[in-house]
């Protein structure tokens, strides 16, 4: 081929932008047998029965067919279980899909060749750190400035004047809180977050993956202010991660406008029937979270017997510092036992590993290989 003829590289083809983008790492996905799964916090049980027999009913002629485009039924069963409006919530393919949809909705993209740090409002996405690491992947596919703004060291909710003081920014286009807080697991009260919600200019997500397992919830601060929007999953306490299934709680206006930038069938047909189904077997799940909730407990007491320290948590996992050895060092020898955890080798939180609560079993064995690995170092 001559080389008036010559074809563009395909890395050619790239934005740059994405050419140096790193992507969203997920926790590691088992690739042996018997292999205990305590690193992505999802559900140690299975969805209800009953969840399960609908999915299996919905498996018939209706596959070769679009779901429906709306969600229309799990979104009035959803407004009827928060005593709100279906225009006031919008479905999405996992709750990812929205936080994603979000950063295109409500943000400008910087201009490509404006390579300065300055804070331009309607070009900001802004978050605390350590938080959901999706966060800064969306900021940056999106061409978004960033604002991160550090928690202190116990992971606690600054108050106002203390975000004042820090490089808070009160007028960003876009805010993501997630609460209660990940990797940490701390919940925020509500009359704390209503007082940023006061203060906040911009749009307000309050990221409430984990709020099953949660003293409270903010679910009344996005009835109450116009900028904000609640983000719940069916992932994490409905052991639904496999049919992705999420939804967004706000006003009327902001759900139209993320509506208008859906994909046409966003939400697949079982994961919607399985979650419409979830809604009518609530007392099913609450069994579970109360199990949840007690072997955190378990779990929190024994390790701190053993000189832990573990942030008070409010999620289906704890955030563990451990003694006489390195959270690394902790994972590896975990992992050397067939037990996978989550460490963050990353400032501010590479001293601890992140633990989702599982079966009583897996949970037995973990803390019978902690025990056993802080014996070997003696």
């Amino acid at each position: 081929m001559s080389a008036k003829h010559k074809l563009p590289s395909p890395a050619s083809l790239v934005r740059p932008l994405i050419r140096k983008l790193h992507g969203y790492v997920p926790g590691e996905q088992p690739k042996v047998r018997g292999m205990i799964k305590l690193n992505t916090n999802e559900h140690a049980a299975p969805p209800s029965p009953r969840v399960l027999r609908a999915i299996q009913k919905a498996t018939d002629d209706r596959l070769r067919l679009y779901p429906d485009p709306t969600a229309q039924p799990l979104r009035e069963a959803l407004a009827d279980f928060h005593d709100c409006k279906p225009a006031n919530i919008i479905v999405g393919n996992g709750s990812d899909e929205l936080l994603a949809l979000a950063t295109r909705c409500f943000v400008e993209p910087k201009q490509s060749d404006d390579n300065s740090n300055r804070q331009v409002a309607g070009q900001t996405i802004q978050y605390f750190t350590p938080s959901y690491s999706l966060y800064p992947i969306l900021a940056n596919i999106h061409g978004a400035r960033i604002n991160e703004v550090k928690l202190p060291r116990d992971f606690s909710l600054p108050d106002n004047d203390a975000l004042k003081a820090s490089n808070w920014n009160f007028k960003a286009a876009l805010t993501y809180v997630t609460t209660p807080n990940a990797p940490s697991g701390r919940g925020y009260r509500t009359r704390d977050l209503a007082k940023l919600c006061e203060a906040q200019k911009g749009v307000l997500i309050l990221d409430e993956a984990y709020v099953d397992f949660a003293c409270e919830n903010a679910l009344r601060l996005a009835k109450r202010y116009p900028h904000v929007l609640i983000s719940r999953t069916f992932s994490k306490a409905y052991s639904l991660c496999f049919q992705r299934v999420g939804y967004f709680i706000g006003h009327p206006t902001l759900i139209a406008a993320l509506d208008r930038i859906r994909d046409s069938y966003n939400t697949n047909g079982l994961g919607q029937a399985a979650a419409l189904t979830t809604l009518s077997d609530l007392g099913y799940y609450q069994k579970q979270f109360s199990r949840i909730l007690e072997l955190r407990s378990k779990t929190t007491v024994e390790l701190a017997a053993l000189g832990f320290d573990i942030i008070p948590s409010q999620t289906n996992f704890i955030f563990a510092k451990p003694s006489c050895i390195t959270a690394a060092e902790w994972f590896e020898k975990l992992r050397e036992r067939k037990i996978l955890t989550r460490w963050f080798d990353k400032p501010g939180i590479r001293d601890r590993l992140r633990i989702t609560i599982g079966t009583e079993k897996e949970m037995a064995r973990f803390l019978s290989a902690t025990g056993a690995i802080l014996r070997g170092t003696r």
